[in-house]
């Protein structure tokens, strides 16, 4: 049975869809131009940056290391603790404001330059396919020719290049997690002894090779929300890529000016030609180098388009195009939808000026919040049982103070109380700790109140501070007991 024919790209359908859901595999073209070479350097620029945070030591550790397992969390030089992890909201919130703002000004570019999907795909994994099967006519012919042993050859070589890959980025994206020393001692180990890492490494190496391999631009048609997110986010005073179609429209037809001979002349521009019932033909020829070249199908001269991911790679070949035949480029060019139709792109409006002090807001608390991180941290909390502990003498709260200490070297903390009424008894500060890199100290604090002089419940504060004297820690606490009047009256019934 023969295999549905390719759609042609529509606005309004997906063109790697067929209508009976089938996939069309797509053989984007290769694009040359300035666009394309920015790109590339950007993109192996982004890539070395992914890969090489794990090997760069900032204060003692890796740049960015999620040590879930000791609940550390190394940022650029900043610990957090478990108990700081509040604060990435105000980070993650600054992003979002600064994704927002970008996205209101410049369209998707962070999808076409900087999203690590788009950066592997274009630039690591179809650099590796076009290496193996060649261009995109040799591509498309490959596909479609019978399954021969040469087929076969290059087919195991490209997936298994693509495997390589992807356990090669697992592994390094695993460090973020684990340190690349601990990644190592698990590559040489057997996978029996790091079963949870293995079947992590195992899934996450499959999901990076089934997307690179064969789901591709569907990740970003399909799943990822953020191509539906920019259009409540963009305008058309916003950066996109799109077409001119009062240069370009109406479409002719490419012919060659010939000498007067007959002959094809060299020296003489490519001109176009009109379409019957037209009186003058546009700058458009109609070779559709911008559908070719584009990696998720589409036709930009239909205008902006969800599937649209900002890669430039038709504007490249549109120039590569208006060069050849002699006429200016930018007939697909970075502009926004108001100046395509001949209006002024205004960059200060309503949105940007609201995202703007959104974006400045966030950063802002964002910087306050990773600036008040202190490097330790503590708790107090009851000893389990009885909330106070009444005898004869005296009533009694028992207190755990756990001191976390997250720098990468050892550590000596003073410890006091501030706010205690008289004749309050303390022990379990016996003046300075030490607590050593990284880790943990549990001191116990008891405060004792005599029953004659107890009056009731109180608040104090306990005090945490290194020996230099740099920083100071404090939590507020309450004493608790039973009411006074009621001990009064139990302390006068005793015989």
């Amino acid at each position: 049975m023969a295999a549905p024919k390719t759609l042609l790209p529509d606005r309004d359908s997906v063109t790697t869809i067929r209508a009976d859901g089938s996939r069309t595999f797509l053989f984007p073209a290769d694009a040359h131009g300035r666009f394309a070479t920015a790109r590339r350097w950007s993109a192996f620029g982004l890539i070395a940056f992914y890969l090489s945070l794990p090997w760069i030591k900032i204060n003692g550790h890796p740049a960015v290391f999620l040590d879930i397992a000791e609940r550390r969390f190394h940022l650029f030089g900043v610990t957090l603790a478990a108990q700081d992890l509040w604060l990435l909201f105000f980070v993650i919130t600054g992003l979002g404001f600064s994704l927002f703002f970008i996205t209101a000004l410049l369209g998707r570019i962070w999808c076409g330059w900087a999203c690590p999907h788009t950066v592997f795909l274009d630039h690591v994994y179809r650099r590796i396919e076009r290496w193996i099967d060649g261009d995109a006519v040799a591509r498309r012919a490959l596909d479609e020719a019978p399954l021969t042993a040469g087929k076969f050859a290059r087919r195991a070589l490209k997936h298994t290049l693509y495997v390589l890959v992807s356990a090669v980025i697992t592994h390094l994206f695993l460090a973020y997690y684990v340190s690349l020393p601990e990644v190592w001692a698990m590559v040489r180990a057997a996978p029996g002894e790091h079963w949870g890492a293995f079947a992590f490494m195992m899934v996450a190496t499959g999901v990076l090779y089934f997307n690179f391999a064969w789901f591709r631009e569907q990740l970003c048609i399909v799943i990822c929300p953020y191509g539906r997110l920019q259009s409540a986010l963009i305008d058309d005073h916003s950066l996109v890529i799109g077409y001119d179609a009062k240069r370009g429209e109406p479409r002719g037809k490419l012919a060659v000016a010939k000498s007067a001979t007959g002959v094809p002349s060299v020296s003489s521009p490519l001109t176009s030609l009109p379409d019957e019932g037209s009186a003058k033909a546009g700058d458009c020829v109609a070779c559709n180098r911008c559908v070719h070249v584009c990696p998720t199908g589409i036709d930009i001269r239909q205008g902006l388009q969800m599937e649209c991911v900002g890669c430039t790679a038709c504007i490249d070949a549109c120039d590569d195009v208006m060069t050849r035949i002699g006429r200016p480029r930018g007939l697909i060019r970075y502009d926004s939808q108001k100046a395509f139709t001949g209006g002024r792109t205004r960059w200060l409006r309503p949105r940007t000026i609201l995202y703007g002090i959104l974006l400045v807001i966030g950063a802002s608390v964002a910087t306050w919040a990773l600036s008040s991180v202190k490097p330790a941290n503590f708790l107090v909390t009851r000893m389990t049982g009885a909330p106070y502990i009444v005898d004869d003498a005296s009533v009694r709260n028992q207190y755990l103070v756990r001191i976390v200490n997250k720098r990468s070297q050892p550590a000596r903390f003073i410890l006091s109380l501030a706010g205690l009424p008289d004749a309050v008894r303390q022990s379990g500060f016996d003046g300075p700790v030490e607590v050593g890199p990284l880790g943990e100290l549990v001191q116990p604090l008891i405060l004792q109140k005599s029953r004659d002089a107890y009056t009731g419940p109180f608040h104090f504060e306990v005090i945490v501070q290194d020996a230099a004297g740099r920083f100071r820690l404090t939590r507020g606490v309450e004493f608790v007991g039973p009411e006074a009047r009621l001990l009064r009256e139990n302390n006068k019934a005793k015989p």
